[in-house]
């Protein structure tokens, strides 16, 4: 008796070893916890106020483009393209970067600004960025403004409109710097 007990007691120790022993499966990880993807994002109406101000800033697991706006923002877009055109015009407005963002706010802005003069015009120095490759004006037309985002590849990215500061509104864009944790493929 005792020693079918003792018996017992060695296969369940062995089951048991092995079930610790067996790794568990590879689970999806996403990049610094980001669950973003890369399809349109957006708010389809129209906002007053103009476009004031464009930057951009680094860090660790995304790049930021910001629109500052004078006025609650509530018309916005941001989608992958295969080019940029520039309003009105369609003009194809040239955009490092393997891939390109079209950011547009729903606003205009003031046409005698030097700040938004030229189609093409850099607008960000992305110099030292890992996911930025280029900030392009493509123009203002009749309350509509487009600036072009090039990107290193297609990449999730997340858009939103922050209040603030003031009666102001912000478009943040940030892109990931990539989709998956180190080491994982399916994310």
């Amino acid at each position: 008796m005792r020693r079918r007990i003792l018996t017992w007691l060695s296969v369940l120790s062995l089951l048991l070893a092995g079930t610790a022993l067996t790794a568990p499966p590879a689970a999806a990880h996403p990049y610094c916890g980001q669950v973003w993807g890369s399809l349109a994002k957006g708010d389809p109406g129209m906002s007053a106020g103009q476009l004031t101000n464009v930057r951009a800033g680094r860090h660790a697991c995304f790049d930021r483009l910001v629109l500052d706006i004078d006025e609650p923002l509530t018309g916005w877009s941001v989608r992958y393209v295969s080019r940029i055109v520039m309003d009105g015009s369609g003009q194809v407005v040239p955009v490092d970067g393997g891939a390109r963002l079209e950011v547009v706010a729903r606003v205009g802005v003031v046409p005698t600004d030097s700040f938004f003069v030229g189609p093409g015009r850099t607008l960000v120095d992305t110099t030292g960025y890992r996911t930025f490759r280029d900030v392009a004006w493509a123009g203002s037309f009749e309350g509509i403004t487009t600036v072009g985002l090039g990107v290193r590849a297609r990449l999730p990215f997340r858009a939103f409109v922050l209040a603030g500061p003031g009666d102001g509104s912000r478009l943040v864009v940030d892109v990931g710097h990539r989709w998956c944790a180190v080491g994982h493929v399916d994310c």
